[in-house]
């Protein structure tokens, strides 16, 4: 198992990204690629989680927010399907955590989708505020304090 980190676009890492994402957000949730790809992509970190047979698994990406508040905005956590439940995700938390601690964030927000939920309240998420849809799925506030 091996995590990869790079803030650009023109790195395999984030093509690894772009491809898990899309697999899990355009053809399985079926998102708009226009929300899936917007913006903020060449402002944020990107974490790909590799198997050992170098098969690009999971990844997660950040956007920095503010540094006078010490906050990012963890967005486009995603595992393949045939990879979730063995612990991918709780790893690529654990792995984005440790980085923004390095990095001296101290509060990590996201928008959840609802089935999501109870995976980042295992991971002392904190839900916050009313329940909203977002690219055509309900989602809810969650933050954390890392100290």
């Amino acid at each position: 198992m091996e995590t990869l980190i790079t803030g650009t676009k023109k790195s395999k890492i984030y093509t690894d990204s772009v491809k898990i994402r899309y697999q899990v957000f355009v053809e399985e949730q079926k998102v708009p690629i226009s929300l899936e790809i917007d913006e903020n992509e060449g402002f944020c970190i990107y974490f790909v989680m590799y198997d050992d047979d170098k098969v690009a698994v999971a990844t997660a990406r950040l956007l920095p927010n503010d540094r006078q508040s010490n906050t990012v905005t963890l967005q486009r956590m995603a595992v393949l399907k045939e990879y979730r439940g063995l612990g991918y995700g709780r790893q690529m938390i654990e792995i984005v955590e440790k980085h923004i601690k390095e990095q001296h964030f101290s509060k990590i927000i996201l928008h959840a989708q609802l089935s999501a939920k109870a995976f980042y309240i295992k991971m002392r998420y904190v839900p916050y505020g009313a329940e909203f849809e977002e690219a055509g799925l309900r989602h809810i506030c969650m933050r954390k304090w890392i100290l």
